[in-house]
């Protein structure tokens, strides 16, 4: 089957700071979202700010490939 073109697409975003700093020492896991984007109105990577609960605080999250 080919791969539909629909406009919404979903997405995973990643906190880029547990990535960077390899997670706390006590905790271990990474923080996700999954949320939906516009395809033809946001073409590049997309990045939001949310809660990390293994950073405890607001980071940049960013898009990861599926």
């Amino acid at each position: 089957m080919a791969k539909s073109k629909d406009v919404r697409v979903t997405t995973i975003l990643e906190c880029t700071i547990c990535v960077r700093n390899d997670v706390n020492k006590k905790s271990t896991g990474i923080s996700r979202y999954i949320t939906q984007k516009n395809r033809q109105n946001t073409p590049n990577r997309l990045e939001l700010r949310k809660f990390c609960p293994y950073c405890h605080k607001h980071t940049i999250h960013g898009e990861i490939k599926k």
